[in-house]
């Protein structure tokens, strides 16, 4: 698409819109670690594709196992750093609160507490610039629950580790 200006009586010209240039958050680690490049929308891929679910064998024990903690335990992380800007010090323990419990509740009642996985997966796009939309959100939480855990846990995996190594070390 492109737009027409007129320019100092030279008449119309088109020129191309140019991309967006990546998010930059003060006080946020880098959110695009791996430098993948951004579309003209300022959107990237994901840092880790949905099957590379292996790549962090203990997160996908827990979301094997036990997904209700695997999302309680993103959610805390997420909520930490868009609050805070800076990683949850707790974010290795697992803790069973208050998403943990709903997300059981809804395992256990109907089968169906990957719905919840949607809105996370869907504010960690948001927060990280990355491609999709409710329907891939939806899909990529139903269609496979362990691996949408994963992935997302790995995306803030990525900041916080480059929050680590801007933090001065004791």
């Amino acid at each position: 698409m492109s737009t027409t200006t007129e320019k100092q009586g030279k008449g119309p010209q088109n020129t191309q819109p140019e991309a967006m240039p990546p998010m930059v958050v003060p006080g946020a680690g880098n959110r695009n670690v791996h430098n993948l490049p951004y579309d003209n929308d300022g959107k990237r891929d994901w840092s880790f594709g949905i099957l590379s679910c292996l790549g962090d064998v203990d997160t996908c024990c827990l979301a094997c196992w036990c997904p209700c903690l695997a999302h309680g335990k993103n959610r805390r992380r997420l909520e930490y750093l868009n609050v805070n800007g800076v990683p949850d010090p707790d974010r290795n323990r697992v803790v069973a609160g208050g998403d943990s419990l709903l997300y059981a509740c809804l395992e256990v009642a109907c089968d169906v507490g990957w719905i919840l996985q949607i809105s996370t997966r869907e504010n960690i796009r948001q927060r990280y610039n990355i491609r999709g939309n409710g329907a891939t959100d939806c899909c990529a939480a139903f269609c496979c629950q362990m691996c949408d855990l994963v992935q997302g846990s790995r995306e803030l995996q990525l900041e916080e580790e480059s929050l680590a190594i801007q933090q001065p070390q004791p």
